[in-house]
This record gives structure tokens, C-alpha cells and sequence, in this order.
């Protein structure tokens, strides 16, 4: 297998010696994620010099270890700790060259066309058209491999998850997935050593070197700068992970930024620079898809380590309308299987432990409102976020289908993921026990893999950050192109949305700014 390294121009802190660098290009973009990495091609392939610059390191797809915990630790924002201010929702985000697109599960889902015109409707957006953005998805879709999951490809959990559903009579939705002859490891939120996941690090971004673009890794964006309301680069420093110490200034002047962020970079740098906030909107209208993994206990082992890390899921009641709720199969490696439910400490936990390969699970993920905020606060990050009482309600009816889906597959008990004990023992209990539940904070082990919304998109200047075509309302070429942009929640894993939007948003620079 070829190094990363060789398929891409990246410099580490490692190979930085000069105290101050200075740079010129056609376009800086921060963050190599989904939209940074598309933006990176899309604009080199279009013949600009493209520098790309990431906060994180750059991890060799060689150098994965398949721990959990390692990866945590390396390749995730706040080292896998990144959480709301109460601190009971874990916000997970990838924090290397790649962003989440390497250490997330590869789910992808077109942007329903319920949204494009909700967002046509309600924010001006009358240019993201179904029409309009089929050949985008058409477009990603073939350029990442997204395909449906194969039927060798699922996990033992998704097949025993499959006999409830079948019972019950609902029908079975298979995922899609940007992975090429997956090895099924189930290591995907680790980072996929066999480079099958088409993250990317093996895609876009060796795609956009090979145009010539550049990328900095360990390289944080300390301000964005502009002159007369039009940008003209960034400021950064190239920071030793090791040390922590600073070891070079970098300034890059390019007439284009685009800004990839994240949901919670994206706004602080903005807040961080002055920029792009005459409305007031930056940072604001934080969602993130909370989501609570009910783990079911079986007689037999199920050995579910194994297979496509989503196989199935149930989407009948995902619009509001219908309920605001998803049903995902997601395979559990021991590092997650150890938090996502409380057994109780002691001999129960080491029971719990033991029990671990007659487990699987199914995760409830839900539409939630656009309630939170991200700031900065005495130099710390703050994500002020609340599970919406309306959201809660939700969440409990996707509990208690979760919960029938699990034990008509034959579960012997539940676990439900709080932070007291509390678990299903049949079917008898699943009402008395979920209708008990309040919408208390610090009680949940939420986890979210899905923040947006924080520099929303939208024709009036006023209440949005971003205007329809993804260019800030305030600075001229100053551009957006991660979940940032998303005016609401929409109930779906949000990377091909973000594929999508980056790729439509980097044809109108290219057009634009021609040559």
C-alpha cells in the first residue's frame, strides 16, 4: 500500500524550520474535511494555486492502530472528549488531514427533497432545487464509491436486527456507504487502514495535489483578514503537537477563503476575526442530531465486531412530521460498549463487560431544533446546547420502537444509555420504563457525530450568515462549505449534503472567478 504521504503535499510541523512564513495563492481553505477537501480539487483542478490549512495532524493511513481509544486521541476534537457545557452529549468530530470524513462511518444519505424546498420556502434558498442538485449527488456519489451495502457486508448485529424488524413488519432500509470492497474490520470510526473508506484523504485531496495544491497540517487559523469588506487571507501559526509551542508565524494572502471549519470552528473563527456577523447569526442555530444507543443482551453470542459499521436503518418516522426519529444497527467495539450503558459497578459491570459478544445495538437519532449556540468564553469553547422538551418527547417514541425492534430479534434485555441503571427486561416494560423518562440534563449518554448549522445559508442578510450561493453576506469571497450552512437539522447523516453543497459552491467561485 502506498504512504498518504507520497499521494499528498502535506508539510508537518516536523518539516517546518523558518520562524515566519509567507505565502501567496488563489484560495486558502481552512479545514480539509468534506467540504474542504472538495472545495481543494474542485478549485485547483480549475487551474488556482490552492493552500490548504489543518488544525489537526496529519495521521498516515499506515500509522491507524484499530484502538479506539488511540484514535480518540489523535485524530478527534478534544481527543474524543469535545462535549455540550453540561457535558452529557458528546460532539464528535475528526480533527486531522481528512476531518471526519476518516473517522466517521461512512453513512451517506441524499439531502431529502423535503428539505431543498423547506429550505427554498423558508430561507430564500430557491437555488438548491432538486433538479438543481441531482447531478451533484449523482456527481459525489460516483466519485466516492456510494453505493448500497453488499449482503456479505453486514455485521451478525444487523442481520439479527433485521429477524425484528421483519417481525414487525417494517421495512428494511440498507445503507449507502463511500467505501470501495470494504475489508469489514468494523473499524471505521478508528480510520480505515485498508484505505477502503474513500475519505478525503484518499480521494479529493491527492486528487487536488495532484493539481498542485498544498496542505499544512498542525497548522491552526488564529484570524481570517479582510480590507474593505473583501477577504485577503489568513493569519496562522504551525503549532508542535508534541510541545504545544508555536514553531512558525503563517500568513497566506489569497483573494479567496473558504472556510471549512466545521460547526464549531468555522463560528468562532468568525467570531475570532470580527467578520460576517451583521446579523448577529454566527455561532447560533446549533444542532447536532442527539442520538442514545439502547444495547440489547442475547443468549447467544453475536460476535458483532465484524462488517459494515452501519448495515441498516428504519427512516419511516425521520421527518418531523412523521416523528423526528431515525433507527441506525451500528456495530460497538469495547471502548464504546464500556460507556454506552450503566450496569451498574463492580461484579454487574464486569458481568455487563463479559456479556459484551452476545451484545448489539441500535442507535435512536433525532431531528432536533436548532436550539444551541457556540461561543468562546474566558478562551474556552462552549457549546450551549439542551435537549429540546419537544425533541425529548420524540426521542422516547424512538426508543420505545427501538426498543420492540430489539426484542422481537430476539433480546433477552436492554440497557437503556443513562447514567443510573436502567434496563427493559421484556416487552411488557418498554411503556412504564421510557414514559418515566424526563428530560433532565447530565442523565443521557448522548453522543452526536453531527453537528450544523452555525453559520446558516440564506437570502436575507439579516437572520443568516451565509448567502445562497455559500459566499458570507458581509465579506465579499469569503465562502463556507461545511454542516455550518445548514439552515435546519435534517434527520440524516449530513456528509453527502456537505459533499454536495461544497461542490456546487466551489462551481460558482470557479465561474465566479474565472481563470
Amino acid at each position: 500500500m502506498m504512504s498518504n504521504k507520497n499521494q499528498l503535499n502535506v508539510k508537518t510541523s516536523e518539516d517546518m524550520t523558518a520562524t515566519e512564513l509567507n505565502i501567496e495563492a488563489d484560495v486558502v481553505i481552512i479545514g480539509s474535511g468534506a467540504g474542504g477537501g472538495i472545495s481543494a480539487y474542485e478549485l485547483a483542478k480549475a487551474g488556482k494555486k490552492v493552500i490548504i490549512l489543518e488544525a489537526g495532524p496529519f495521521v498516515p493511513s499506515e500509522k491507524f492502530t484499530e484502538m479506539m481509544a488511540v484514535s480518540m486521541a489523535t485524530m478527534y476534537e478534544g481527543e474524543g472528549a469535545q462535549s455540550n457545557t453540561d457535558g452529557d452529549i458528546t460532539v464528535l468530530q475528526g480533527r486531522c488531514v481528512g476531518g471526519s470524513t476518516v473517522v466517521n462511518a461512512a453513512l451517506c444519505f441524499r439531502t431529502p427533497d423535503y428539505y431543498l424546498k423547506k429550505w427554498g420556502k423558508e430561507f430564500g434558498l430557491t437555488n438548491l432545487t432538486p433538479e438543481v442538485m441531482l447531478p451533484y449527488f449523482e456527481k459525489v456519489e460516483k466519485n466516492l464509491g456510494i453505493t448500497e451495502v453488499k449482503p456479505h457486508e453486514t455485521s451478525s448485529g444487523a442481520e439479527t436486527i433485521k429477524k425484528g424488524l421483519k417481525a414487525l413488519d417494517i421495512p428494511l432500509g440498507l445503507a449507502r456507504r463511500n467505501i470501495r470492497d470494504c475489508a469489514m474490520t468494523g473499524f471505521c470510526f478508528a480510520g480505515c487502514k485498508t484505505d477502503r473508506k474513500q475519505s478525503m484523504m484518499v480521494t479529493y485531496l491527492p486528487w487536488a495535489c495532484n493539481h498542485g495544491a498544498e496542505i499544512y497540517a498542525d497548522t491552526r487559523v488564529t484570524k481570517i483578514t479582510a480590507e474593505n469588506g473583501t477577504a485577503k487571507g489568513v493569519n496562522a501559526e504551525v503549532i508542535d503537537p508534541k510541545t504545544g509551542v508555536t514553531k512558525t508565524r503563517l500568513s497566506v494572502k489569497a483573494p479567496i477563503v473558504v472556510l471549512a471549519a466545521g460547526p464549531t470552528g468555522s463560528p468562532l473563527l468568525l467570531q475570532q476575526s470580527g467578520l460576517a456577523n451583521s446579523s448577529g447569526q454566527v455561532g447560533k442555530n446549533f444542532a447536532c442530531h442527539p442520538s442514545l444507543s439502547v444495547t440489547a443482551i442475547y443468549e447467544k453470542k453475536l460476535n458483532d465486531f465484524h462488517g459494515a459499521t452501519h448495515s441498516l436503518f428504519d427512516d419511516r418516522h425521520t421527518l418531523p412530521e412523521n416523528g423526528g426519529w431515525i433507527q441506525l444497527n451500528a456495530v460497538q467495539d469495547p471502548v464504546e460498549a464500556s460507556f454506552m450503558a450503566e450496569p451498574g459497578t463492580g461484579k454487574p459491570y464486569v458481568r455487563y463487560m463479559q456479556n459484551y459478544p452476545n451484545s448489539t445495538r441500535l442507535i435512536t437519532l433525532i431531528h432536533d431544533k436548532n436550539v444551541g449556540e457556540v461561543t468562546m468564553e474566558n478562551g474556552y469553547k462552549e457549546i450551549r446546547y439542551q435537549v429540546d422538551d419537544e425533541d425529548f418527547e420524540a426521542m422516547k417514541k424512538g426508543l420505545k420502537e427501538n426498543a420492540r425492534i430489539l426484542f422481537a430479534s430476539g433480546a433477552k434485555y436492554l440497557y437503556l444509555p443513562t447514567y443510573d441503571t436502567q434496563r427493559i427486561n421484556s416487552v411488557d416494560e418498554i411503556d412504564s420504563v421510557i414514559d418515566a423518562l424526563e428530560n433532565e440534563s447530565a442523565r443521557y449518554r448522548y453522543t452526536s457525530f453531527h453537528p450544523q448549522g452555525t453559520c446558516r445559508m440564506g437570502a436575507d442578510k439579516s437572520k443568516t450568515v451565509v448567502n445562497p450561493y455559500g459566499e458570507t453576506h458581509d465579506i465579499k469571497n469569503l465562502y463556507v462549505v461545511d454542516a455550518s450552512l445548514l439552515p435546519t437539522s435534517i434527520g440524516y447523516n449530513p456528509s453527502e449534503t456537505v459533499y454536495a453543497l461544497a461542490s456546487y459552491i466551489a462551481d460558482h467561485i470557479n465561474e465566479a472567478n474565472p481563470g
